[in-house]
């Protein structure tokens, strides 16, 4: 595990899972304003179509070039979307969208977990913390009420 790992907890004032894949977007955005490779990490083929659908219409006038892995073949969008099937192993930002905490993260300089407030979320939440912490980081939480 490389040192240079940052993990962040966005616990979500909400219950509504669309409201976790729009933070995902908010945070995918600012992230690619800022010139960083993002790939979000998702359980399932339908999650990640979900989510690239999103990242077209969460806001108005918002443009995130993205594009969802549907092979190994080669990644040219700053922001991808994926599986374990088809996953960047390398980046800037891995948005982890999947109730695992993903083999490859030490590719990437930061790992987002965004967690909604329902309680089956939160113990999801809180063993994947715990993970992180049996990996030797220290994981930063920060509350989201909007």
């Amino acid at each position: 595990m490389q040192a240079k790992t940052r993990v962040n907890f966005y616990i979500l004032n909400t219950v509504e899972p669309a409201s976790r894949l729009n933070f995902a977007c908010r945070l995918t955005e600012k992230a690619y304003s800022l010139n960083n490779r993002v790939y979000a990490h998702t359980a399932t083929p339908r999650d990640a179509q979900q989510l690239d659908e999103m990242l077209w219409t969460f806001r108005q006038g918002s443009f995130v070039p993205h594009q969802l892995l549907t092979d190994a073949g080669k990644h040219r969008a700053p922001v991808s979307i994926g599986t374990n099937d088809t996953s960047e192993k390398n980046g800037d930002l891995l948005i982890n969208l999947a109730e695992a905490i993903p083999e490859f993260i030490s590719g990437f300089q930061r790992v987002a977990e965004i967690i909604c407030s329902d309680e089956q979320s939160r113990q999801i939440g809180r063993e994947r913390f715990k993970n992180y912490r049996r990996l030797g980081i220290e994981p930063e939480t920060h509350q989201i009420s909007k």
